[in-house]
């Protein structure tokens, strides 16, 4: 059976959306696509408010609620049918982070299980035969197929497969 890596943050939750609220809630701003085109949110901040989003994401519990993007779950179920899925996080660089994703994968893929959790630091030593991410940082010592899930982050990065959504992954891989 082939295996398949699947990122969590940007490709199955959105952490983004969150911060989107949380610096709305915080400063009575939010942010377009256009604004965010090819840019990061944190890219996007004032130069006086750079470090918000990285204080977001240190935040005990804040990743503990996440919304998952549109068939994200009915995708990776079907998926998981067919390949050995691996959910793989660099969860270590946010530290509050590991409890919060452990649960929250037990409750949003209760169809995997503890076995299938890889939360690490370095995604170099992910070596599956397929894998999903949203950052092209986490392919440079990938050996299988890479597949870029698309974000507002990434759109020009090229050299990579790109997946769209997760219907753009399922007519890919199931």
């Amino acid at each position: 059976m082939l295996s398949i890596a699947i990122d969590m943050d940007e490709t199955i939750a959105d952490p983004m959306k969150k911060a989107r609220e949380w610096y709305y809630r915080d400063f009575g701003v939010t942010f377009t696509e256009e604004e965010l085109h090819g840019r990061t949110l944190a890219e996007a901040l004032p130069e006086d408010r750079k470090g918000t989003i990285h204080r977001y994401l240190h935040t005990p519990g804040y990743f503990r609620d996440l919304d998952t993007f549109p068939n994200a779950v009915e995708v990776i179920e079907q998926l998981n049918k067919k390949y050995k899925v691996y959910i793989v996080s660099a969860a270590m660089e946010f530290p509050n982070s590991l409890r919060d994703k452990f649960d929250w994968l037990q409750e949003k893929l209760p169809f995997l299980t503890w076995r299938q959790y890889c939360l690490c630091g370095d995604k170099g030593i992910v070596q599956t035969d397929f894998m999903i991410d949203d950052l092209t940082r986490n392919f440079s010592n990938f050996k299988g197929k890479a597949y870029l899930y698309h974000g507002h982050h990434n759109v020009h990065m090229q050299g990579y497969e790109r997946v769209q959504d997760w219907e753009d992954v399922a007519k890919k891989l199931l």
